[in-house]
């Protein structure tokens, strides 16, 4: 039987896709080794890395992420010719500090997440 040519087996009107030849394996929970005492330390570390992270990112997101809407209030509200230095100062002025504060944050956090696990 000859092979189909690359048109007929993905048109529309051509047989569907097969399953994949060799299936990805699935992990048996049974045979997953078990967890070592030592290694709870460590989990706690990452969960609390993990947690600061996504604490920081929110932060950054939400603050960031409304210079849109205070834009839009700024030119919505015919403020004259004071709306150019009200954007500048919230453009370029505005973001740094709470990049700066939010950076520091997350640092002190980190590092006093890795001194609770390792003693210091």
């Amino acid at each position: 039987m000859p092979n189909p040519s690359l048109a007929e087996r993905w048109s529309p009107d051509g047989p569907a896709p097969t399953a994949r030849a060799f299936p990805r394996p699935r992990p048996d929970p049974a045979r997953r080794p078990p967890r070592r005492p030592e290694d709870a330390p460590v989990r706690l570390l990452i969960r609390r890395q993990l947690r600061a992270a996504l604490t920081a990112t929110v932060l950054l997101a939400l603050s960031l992420g409304l210079l849109p809407v205070l834009l839009r209030i700024l030119s919505s509200g015919g403020a004259g010719h004071d709306v150019p230095l009200a954007v500048w100062l919230l453009l370029g002025v505005a973001p740094y500090p709470v990049l700066l504060c939010t950076g520091a944050w997350y640092v002190r956090r980190a590092e006093r997440n890795e001194g609770d696990v390792t003693g210091r």
